[in-house]
């Protein structure tokens, strides 16, 4: 087919209504990518808002109207470049789908009003109610779960608590503004309060447990009044109202009708993303913070304190390794490089500069030279940190060069993350393949070739692993609407989405593999050093 004819089909398919949108509210990046429904492994186009957290009054939260100016400008971004590419701007679709960052706390009144700050995932506050609930499930329940962050507000005794009428995840706050229902896909519920696997809804059993608990100090009988619907993959979850069009679109172009996928967290779209949706499949994604997924044949043996028991969008267990601090710190010391190369007359866009200064990484020692970085920007409940402090490490004997600093920076991205899996290791849950996504592994050859090195183990990437999440929840947008409805997920991603995709794999390099072992070993000791900055240094605006 000739470029003109490709652009014309284009143009129809999106006038028609043939497509498929996905939005995705990352921790710095508010993303929207339409596909075509029929062929979903074609993007139309893109639309994107950069945007951060805050940290008030010792919280981390975004404010709602942040939430809704940003996805304003995501979306009419995407319509912009849909008429630059194609001539013509979308006005309605044939499916929807929300996702964002999953976990953290979003409290409504009977009147649909927020009654506190959204309380984010990265948040560390919740420690003695996690610690309660573990023991009381007998399950691992972490610090940035919905109903750890409940708990601790009825601990607290919380005014708002008496006024509680529903919970949910962001993604699932904004499918409720679009379509006026309060459901959720099954993996981002599964952070929020565990899914018994075989009834694909919350586990009744630890719901009876916690109603005990909780029993006169909320407003309702049962938790579950408070919760959303849970719904799997595949099913339709609501419709655009003409209000939801309006809040989206505030030009007016935007018609009502769409059907909705269920709204997922940026675990699940990570999945479909990268094909890791079958058993003995897995994935890394790395942006503010980062976490694997692996899908599971059988249980776990036993607890563990580093690992959450989560679901992939069809149901299926997933067990999953997740950090609070991925890559900000990397991005932190890339934006100082650039700050530099401008101050000497020699400025470079920033990608340019990831590019850079990720190829001199290549360079450095298999070890990093003896130097450790930490990218603890917020605390980190696998190493037992409450807070966190970025440090850089060295002794008089480190090799301080430019390639094992940045090495280091990149090794300490990894770093939380392998100590993680090294628990996956020891309870032999087998691994087929890992793949990973993010914008860290765009420039090709070096976060995935440390990445290997980090597990040991063979790592993948695609093309799509800088579009990532908004282009999983596209995706699940079509198969929500697939005209094959009794096909399973895993299936519809193989022969629908993925058959004609290259994955680019690096196997590990045994200098790296054997260099990050070193290096996670002198890691680990380092904790104790970061401990102490903890203990020693407190948050502006507070004293020791």
């Amino acid at each position: 087919m000739s470029t003109d004819e490709t652009s014309a089909r284009h143009r129809e398919t999106i006038l028609q209504g043939r497509t498929s949108l996905g939005i995705e509210l990352g921790s710095t990046r508010i993303k929207a990518c339409l596909v075509d429904s029929d062929d979903p492994s074609t993007v139309l186009a893109v639309g994107s808002h950069e945007w951060e957290n805050q940290f008030a009054d010792r919280m981390w939260t975004y404010s709602l109207d942040a939430v809704w100016s940003g996805l304003q400008a995501a979306y009419a971004e995407l319509t912009a470049d849909a008429e630059r590419r194609h001539g013509v701007r979308p006005e309605t679709y044939g499916a929807m789908g929300v996702s964002a960052m999953m976990h953290g706390y979003l409290a409504f009144d009977a009147n649909g009003e927020s009654l506190v700050p959204f309380r984010t995932w990265r948040n560390t506050t919740t420690g003695r109610a996690a610690a309660e609930l573990t023991d009381l499930f007998g399950v691992n329940i972490p610090l940035r779960w919905s109903i750890a962050h409940l708990h601790q507000a009825v601990i607290d005794a919380e005014p708002h608590v008496a006024r509680l009428s529903s919970l949910t995840t962001l993604a699932g706050y904004v499918h409720w503004r679009l379509t006026g229902r309060e459901v959720l896909g099954i993996g981002d519920a599964s952070g929020m309060f565990p899914i018994d696997p075989a009834t694909h809804d919350y586990d009744a059993g630890l719901m009876a447990r916690y109603n005990d608990l909780a029993a006169d100090r909320l407003p309702v009988v049962s938790l579950a009044e408070l919760l959303p619907e849970v719904i799997v993959a595949g099913n339709p979850a609501g419709t655009l109202t003409p209000e939801g069009a309006a809040l989206l679109d505030p030009s007016g172009a935007l018609r009502p009708g769409a059907v909705f996928c269920p709204p997922e967290g940026d675990a699940g779209t990570g999945m479909v993303a990268t094909n890791s949706v079958a058993p003995r499949t897995g994935n890394v994604s790395a942006g503010t913070s980062i976490f694997a997924m692996v899908v599971l044949e059988r249980p776990l043996a036993k607890l563990h304190h580093e690992l959450d028991l989560v679901t992939t969008p069809a149901g299926d267990p997933v067990a999953m390794v997740h950090c609070n601090n991925g890559a900000s710190e990397l991005a932190a010391w890339v934006g100082l490089f650039s700050r530099f190369g401008e101050a000497v007359g020699s400025e470079r866009d920033t990608d340019a500069v990831y590019d850079t200064l990720f190829r001199e990484a290549l360079q450095g020692d298999s070890d990093a030279g003896g130097l450790l970085a930490y990218n603890y920007l917020a605390g980190e409940p696998i190493t037992g940190l409450p807070e966190g402090r970025p440090l850089v490490v060295r002794t008089p004997e480190s090799r301080f060069t430019l390639a094992n600093f940045m090495r280091a920076q990149l090794y300490g991205v990894f770093g939380t993350l392998a100590l993680g899996m090294r628990v996956l290791a020891e309870e032999g849950v087998a691994l087929d393949r890992m793949f990973a996504h993010g914008g860290m592994f765009r420039t090709s050859g070096v976060a995935q070739r440390f990445l290997a090195g980090a597990l040991d183990a063979p790592v993948s990437v695609a093309d799509t692993a800088s579009e990532g999440g908004a282009w999983g929840i596209a995706v699940l947008g079509a198969f929500a609407t697939r005209a094959e409805s009794t096909q399973e997920l895993d299936a519809y991603l193989t022969s629908h989405v993925f058959g004609g995709f290259a994955f680019e794999t690096t196997n590990p390099h045994p200098d790296d593999a054997r260099g990050f072992a070193t290096y996670l070993e002198q890691y680990r000791s380092g904790l104790a050093i970061e401990r102490a900055a903890v203990d020693a240094i407190p948050p502006k605006g507070h004293t020791a």
